[in-house]
């Protein structure tokens, strides 16, 4: 996994734009089957996504989502778009789905159309940090005054619903009463998050009541809020769900069982191993060169120029090359700042950055020193 990214996709080029507004630092990166992911940095955060188009409908949904999983393995994806409201959900609000519903299956008989509907639940710790994010309001700094999210079932099809009386809303009425919006994509990205076993999260803004009231002067409206809105909402929701992931991964750098054995995990070098330590205190340092202060600018640089080495030699992916790039500019980035919280951040990408390298044995004990370095500061 990678513990600082999120996929986001979108099936429009306006929500695409929504998302893009909110990254800085964007870099193209290619798929070998052809698909383009921008990955960028949530601005005023440490936290990536990558961002991908998948065009209308749950087939290319689907297959792009399982695409980027397989790339990208995230903490999480998240579709971000636009969807028509169902008993009246209000225009502009956000809706976050609970589960999605696959309405198309059926079987016809006799007498008449049964259902065979399809549902995926939103993943527990997903659907909490999300239902958090709404309380905490935060996400709504940049949005209209009075946008509401809202919690329940969207149903996702093949079709563009734009009645309250036709067969199809009438279905949906009698078999999916439950659903807050309707939509094209999110069935297929939930299935995609089910069979790979990732995360899945659903935001959609409100964009038209979805009852044969939609207008193109409505549209100009309410579709740039309805984008902007849930773009809001899932960008925060992405750095609620990194700042969880890394929490975990903390707790599980460092764990005991219930004998109180501990067990450390690192990533730079290992000065003992032995099976079991008891009644012992164990003390391990890292070497660094020469007596004076660590100049953190220097030995950033000198990373940056082994991170380009070992991606020459073709000893480093170019995904990893790329992502360990990012972590380095946010690492310098950080050392400009005086505060704890500059600090903090600088760390926190350093071990990103040694989570990458790992298996490169000199960048990696690098990091580790400077690790050990930044600590010491005050």
């Amino acid at each position: 996994m990678t513990d600082d990214l999120v996929v986001m996709l979108t099936a429009l080029n306006q929500e695409y734009k929504a998302v893009r507004e909110r990254l800085t630092g964007t870099e193209v990166l290619k798929h070998s089957r052809g698909t383009r992911f921008e990955v960028g940095t949530i601005r005023g955060t440490s936290c990536r996504v990558a961002l991908g188009l998948t065009g209308k409908g749950t087939q290319p949904a689907a297959v792009l989502a399982e695409r980027a999983i397989q790339h990208f393995s995230p903490v999480a994806l998240v579709f971000v778009g636009l969807a028509g409201a169902l008993w009246d959900t209000p225009l502009g609000d956000v809706v976050v789905a609970t589960h999605v519903y696959a309405y198309h299956g059926a079987t016809s008989e006799d007498d008449g159309l049964k259902a065979r509907p399809r549902v995926w639940e939103t993943a527990h710790g997903v659907s909490q940090v999300a239902q958090h994010v709404a309380r905490t309001g935060h996400w709504a700094r940049d949005v209209p005054p009075g946008t509401e999210v809202h919690f329940g079932a969207i149903a996702a099809g093949e079709v563009v619903h734009n009645s309250r009386s036709s067969a199809e809303r009438r279905w949906i009425r009698e078999h999916f009463n439950d659903a807050l919006a309707v939509e094209m994509e999110a069935a297929g990205v939930a299935q995609a998050g089910h069979l790979n076993g990732a995360p899945i999260a659903i935001v959609r803004g409100i964009s038209d009541p979805a009852d044969g009231s939609k207008t193109t002067e409505a549209d100009r409206k309410w579709q740039p809020t309805a984008a902007a809105n849930a773009a809001a909402f899932a960008v925060r929701l992405a750095v609620e769900l990194i700042k969880e992931q890394e929490l975990i991964a903390m707790d599980d750098n460092t764990t005991s069982d219930d004998r109180g054995t501990v067990r450390n995990v690192t990533t730079g070098p290992v000065g003992i191993q032995a099976h079991t330590v008891t009644g012992s205190t164990v003390h391990q340092n890292i070497t660094r060169r020469g007596d004076g202060p660590t100049d953190f600018g220097t030995e950033l640089a000198a990373l940056r120029a082994d991170v380009t080495r070992e991606h020459s030699s073709g000893r480093l992916d170019d995904a990893t090359y790329q992502a360990a790039r990012s972590e380095l500019d946010i690492a310098d980035e950080a050392l400009g700042a005086t505060t704890r919280e500059g600090k903090q951040k600088f760390v926190l990408a350093l071990k990103r950055l040694g989570g990458l390298l790992g298996d490169l044995a000199g960048p990696a004990a690098k990091i580790a020193a400077l690790i050990v370095a930044a600590k010491g500061l005050s």
